[in-house]
């Protein structure tokens, strides 16, 4: 289940560009000595839990154990992979990059399929909480995949530039934002029937949407208005309608939105502004900016809702927030330009891809012991990680999913 998600495109542009921007940030660190590894890490053989890293510019994954924290074989995929999702039993990740989609097997970390998208770029990936069916963004279309079989299905045309994708938690209904083709002032949000594979009426949102969240309840879908930073916007759809309320006023240049577990803050990254605006989603109402890095992007919240890691490209380091206070904490340094981050599902360990800038000088993930907030030792991966996905492990005593 999928519920943030932000620009595929503007952030694979904006990392080889090597432009200071905001997306999450990051290094994983290796270590494997005991003291590092948590307890669910140490459940045993049976319940792995993997982290798998996009290398924009190599042009592959690199898999590590959470238990070790070593860099496993690279894995071989398309071109320029941007996105990574995993199907909810952790048996295979996919793989958006240029043209296709790659399925990979997380219990040999091997190449499954390659499925084609065209000569269209995959983009921002959503599977189903049943895992049945997997969603890629593809220019004007978004194309379902058969988890079972790896075969696409036929393209749904959805309005706009399918920029970013969302699942209902409820499995019901994908939605898709982007910019409507019609009007490049205005965005969409496409809602598609997963029973049916059609789309919907799309509600007409600020433009430029390159985030989009849903709330856990299913009730609301917020979704930023960029405008290559100078929009300041969010606005709320209500799913039961189908239509788009008040905007939300923010900081500039909003990025990434992450809503809390329990479903009542909605935290929004303003690139721009260099602050994180907590968004009240009972009342609609912004709460006071919280000043972080120069240029904050990806935000990961723990699973227990008690902080909000922000990756800040501008400063090479991840800013910790206490939502119960809604306070910014020390900064941790990681690599340069970090760019994704993604929280292990006990919530013991932050891992940050950082892309090393237009040099690609980094080269690493740096994983953060979130009981401390101190940077553990950096991981080297492929050349330009750009994004993370995390396999959630199978219960105790049921083997490995």
């Amino acid at each position: 289940m999928k519920l943030i998600s932000h620009g595929a495109h503007r952030l694979a542009a904006l990392a080889i560009a090597g432009t200071a921007i905001l997306l999450p940030a990051g290094a994983l660190a290796a270590t494997g000595s005991a003291a590092t590894v948590s307890p669910l890490h140490r459940a045993g053989r049976a319940n792995p839990v993997t982290v798998y890293v996009a290398n924009y510019e190599s042009g592959t994954v690199t898999p590590i154990p959470a238990a070790t924290n070593r860099a496993g074989k690279a894995i071989t995929v398309g071109f320029g992979p941007e996105f990574i999702a995993v199907t909810p039993n952790g048996k295979t990740a996919y793989v958006s990059s240029e043209g296709a989609v790659t399925a990979i097997r997380t219990a040999t970390n091997t190449v499954l399929k390659t499925i084609s998208t065209g000569n269209i770029n995959a983009g921002d990936i959503a599977i189903t909480p049943n895992g049945k069916t997997v969603y890629v963004a593809s220019g004007s279309s978004v194309i379902p995949i058969a988890a079972a079989t790896n075969k696409a299905g036929h393209a749904i045309a959805v309005g706009s530039q399918a920029n970013v994708i969302a699942v209902n938690p409820n499995g019901r209904t994908v939605y898709v934002a982007g910019i409507d083709l019609a009007n490049i002032n205005a965005g969409l949000v496409t809602p598609i029937s997963s029973a049916t594979g059609k789309a919907g009426h799309a509600a007409t949102v600020g433009g430029w949407p390159d985030a989009i969240a849903v709330t856990p309840n299913g009730r609301t879908v917020y979704v930023t208005d960029d405008e290559m930073g100078e929009g300041n916007m969010v606005t709320p759809v209500s799913t039961a309608t189908g239509k788009a309320g008040q905007p939300i006023t923010v900081g500039f240049g909003p990025r990434y939105i992450a809503i809390t577990p329990d479903g009542k803050t909605a935290y929004v990254a303003n690139a721009e502004s260099g602050t994180v605006t907590p968004v009240s989603t009972a009342t609609g109402k912004a709460g006071k900016a919280i000043t972080v890095g120069g240029g904050p992007g990806t935000i990961a919240i723990t699973p227990d809702g008690k902080t909000a890691y922000v990756a800040d490209a501008t400063s090479n380091a991840v800013t910790p927030i206490r939502t119960a206070t809604n306070t910014a904490l020390k900064a941790i340094e990681v690599g340069i330009d970090p760019l994704s981050v993604a929280i292990t599902p006990d919530g013991d360990t932050a891992y940050v891809a950082n892309t090393g800038g237009v040099t690609y000088s980094s080269d690493t993930v740096t994983p953060i012991r979130t009981a401390t907030n101190t940077a553990l030792k950096a991981i080297k991966v492929g050349t330009g990680p750009i994004f993370i996905a995390i396999t959630t492990p199978a219960p105790c005593g049921r083997g490995s999913r």
